[in-house]
C-alpha cells in the first residue's frame, strides 16, 4: 500500500468516523481532502508525524482565523462543507509550506471544560484530610493551565448538586451516576497556580490563543464560547507556566508553593504519554518533594495508567478512567481510588465512603 493511499484513507477514516456526527462540517472536508490529490501532496510536506487531519485541519483553522485564508473562513462560519473543503484545498495547494510550517511547529491541545467538575471536589478532599487551610496547585500536562482556575468556576451536576461561583463566566456541567453523592465542601484558598508543560501555551499571547481557538472544530460554537471565557479568566490572573520535562521540572514547580501551603499536583490525562518509567519517576518526584512537607496528587488517568493508584479491580481499556488521591508525607504513601469518570470528566461516579 503507497503511502498516499494511506494518508487519504487515514482523512477518509477521520471525516467518517472520528468526525461522525460531532462535526458535519469536517466530516465534509476531511472525505473531500481524501480524494483529492493535490491537497495530500500538500499535507506530504509536513513532517511524517503531523501530517494527521487533528494537525493539519488546525493549522488550516487556524490561517482561517489569522485571515490568511479567508474564504475558508468565510466557509466556516456558513457551516458550508462543500465550499470549505474547496477553500481548504486551495489553501493547502497555495501555501503548502506555511501549513506544513504551523503543523511542524505546534501540537494539538485539548482543553476539555469537564476536567473541573473531577478536579474540584477532589481536591477540597486533599485539602479536608490533610487540615490544609490554603492550597498550591501544580498541574502538569497544563497546556494553558486552564485547570489552575478550578476554583473559580461554577460547576453544577446533573443530582442538584453545585460547587464553586454561581457568578463565574465559566459554567460545566457533569452528570452524576451510582448512588454517592459529591462532597461539596468549598476550596481553601489558592496561593499558587504553577503550570509544567514541554509546551506551554500563553493565553496572553495573541498567536498562541488563537492556536487554542484553532484547535477547537469550527462548527462547535458552544466549545468556541467557553474556551474564550476560560482564557479570559485565565487572562485577567496569569498562572505561572514552566516549560520543560514535566518529570524534571517538577522541583522547580513545588519551590512556588508557600511553606504555609499544601501543595498539590493534579494530572489529567496526562501520564499515558510518559512511559512507564517516567511515570514511575514522576511518583518518586512527589516522594521526594515530600521529605519535609506533605504533598497531595489528584489524578483522572485511565485504568492502570497512575502508578499507586489502585484499579478497583477494573479492566485496562475499560472506557473509563480512575479519579485517584495521593498524599506523601516523609516515606509514607497512601493512595486510593475515590471515583471513575467518562468522557474527560463530563460523567463522574463519586464512591460512597471515601
Amino acid at each position: 500500500m503507497d503511502r498516499k493511499r494511506t494518508l487519504a484513507e487515514a482523512y477518509r477514516h477521520f471525516g467518517e468516523v472520528d468526525a461522525g456526527e460531532e462535526s458535519p462540517l469536517y466530516q465534509r472536508v476531511a472525505v473531500l481532502l481524501s480524494e483529492s490529490d493535490e491537497a495530500l501532496r500538500a499535507i506530504e510536506t509536513a513532517p511524517v508525524r503531523k501530517r494527521q487531519p487533528t494537525m493539519i485541519l488546525a493549522a488550516l483553522h487556524d490561517l482561517a482565523l489569522a485571515g490568511r485564508a479567508p474564504a475558508l473562513a468565510a466557509a466556516y462560519a456558513d457551516g458550508d462543507g462543500d465550499a470549505a473543503a474547496e477553500a481548504a484545498i486551495d489553501t493547502l495547494a497555495r501555501i503548502p509550506e506555511t501549513v506544513a510550517d504551523i503543523a511542524a511547529r505546534r501540537k494539538p491541545k485539548t482543553n476539555e471544560t469537564g476536567r473541573y467538575a473531577v478536579l474540584y471536589p477532589a481536591i477540597a478532599e486533599a485539602a479536608r484530610r490533610t487540615d490544609a487551610r490554603a492550597v498550591g496547585l501544580i498541574d502538569v500536562g497544563c497546556s494553558a493551565g486552564l485547570n489552575l482556575n478550578v476554583d473559580r468556576v461554577g460547576i453544577r451536576y446533573g443530582n442538584g448538586q453545585t460547587l464553586g461561583s454561581s457568578s463565574s463566566p465559566v459554567q460545566v456541567t457533569s452528570s452524576v451516576v451510582g448512588g454517592a453523592a459529591v462532597p461539596t465542601r468549598a476550596m481553601p484558598e489558592v496561593t499558587t497556580r504553577v503550570g509544567v508543560d514541554h509546551d506551554p501555551v500563553d493565553v496572553t499571547n495573541a498567536d498562541e490563543a488563537r492556536w487554542l481557538r484553532a484547535c477547537v472544530w469550527p462548527d462547535q460554537p458552544d466549545r468556541t464560547t467557553m474556551l474564550e471565557a476560560e482564557m479570559e479568566l485565565a487572562a485577567a490572573d496569569p498562572p505561572l507556566l514552566l516549560q520543560g520535562d514535566v518529570v524534571d521540572v517538577l522541583p522547580d514547580a513545588f519551590a512556588q508553593v508557600p511553606s504555609h501551603a499544601l501543595p498539590i499536583v493534579t494530572t489529567t490525562w496526562t501520564l499515558s504519554s510518559l512511559p512507564l518509567e517516567r511515570r514511575l519517576r514522576f511518583v518518586q518526584r512527589l516522594d521526594e518533594a515530600a521529605a519535609s512537607r506533605t504533598v497531595a496528587w489528584v489524578s483522572a488517568e485511565g485504568v492502570g495508567v497512575a502508578p499507586a493508584i489502585p484499579t478497583l479491580g477494573d479492566r485496562r481499556a475499560s472506557g473509563h478512567s480512575i479519579l485517584g488521591l495521593a498524599s506523601f508525607n516523609q516515606g509514607t504513601l497512601h493512595a486510593e481510588a475515590v471515583g471513575r469518570c467518562w468522557s474527560r470528566g463530563r460523567i463522574l461516579s463519586w464512591l460512597a465512603g471515601t
